[in-house]
């Protein structure tokens, strides 16, 4: 499908898979990155917490993008209440992973939209994903490919981390990092896109 705006977008995330999302809406925008730290938030729930950080990714792209909408996003990955940030060594990778295993976790994402007059709108997707009771050899083999250190559980849904899902409960792209049918409506009901 071919969406029309008459808005200049901004998406405030590095993410090459968000990038990839968004593009799907077929409009021109720009890739501005925020310089923010994420561990810098406290919450004592999962949804204010990742909407905090994806406010907080979107407030500070838009000192650098003015006049623009900025699309804010953050990804979290919570099991019992816990949530498993991405890991940063290939013990914290396989503990993640053995945790997830035949079991099933949630994924939120947040997304932020801050549009060109200042007017903050937030909203969290959350997806349902189940664990196959797969083996120390799978976990270990995917971990070896290093793919889990740049993503939220220490896995990819839409790579290699595939071979570990049994099923998912709610929208795929949510688990890829951003839930792009429910920001397609919050876009349209604010008139910031049309077809």
């Amino acid at each position: 499908m071919q969406f029309h705006t008459t808005k200049s977008f901004v998406l405030a995330s590095a993410s090459p898979r968000r990038k990839e999302i968004f593009a799907r809406f077929n409009i021109p925008f720009e890739i501005v990155t925020s310089d923010v730290e994420e561990t810098s938030v406290q919450a004592s729930e999962a949804s204010q917490y990742v909407t905090e950080v994806a406010l907080l990714k979107a407030r500070d792209v838009r000192k650098k993008a003015t006049g623009s909408v900025i699309i804010g996003a953050d990804t979290i990955v919570v099991k019992d209440h816990q949530l498993l940030h991405k890991p940063t060594s290939h013990d914290e990778a396989i503990s993640h992973l053995r945790s997830l295993r035949g079991t099933s976790h949630q994924v939120l994402t947040a997304v932020a939209i801050i549009d060109e007059n200042g007017i903050e709108t937030t909203f969290v997707e959350t997806t349902k994903v189940i664990f196959k009771n797969v083996s120390d050899e799978l976990l270990e083999a995917y971990v070896a490919t290093g793919d889990p250190f740049d993503k939220a559980g220490g896995y990819g849904i839409q790579t290699d981390g595939i071979f570990l899902i049994d099923r998912i409960e709610g929208d795929y792209l949510n688990v890829v990092g951003l839930p792009l049918a429910s920001l397609y409506e919050q876009l349209i009901a604010r008139k910031l896109i049309f077809l």
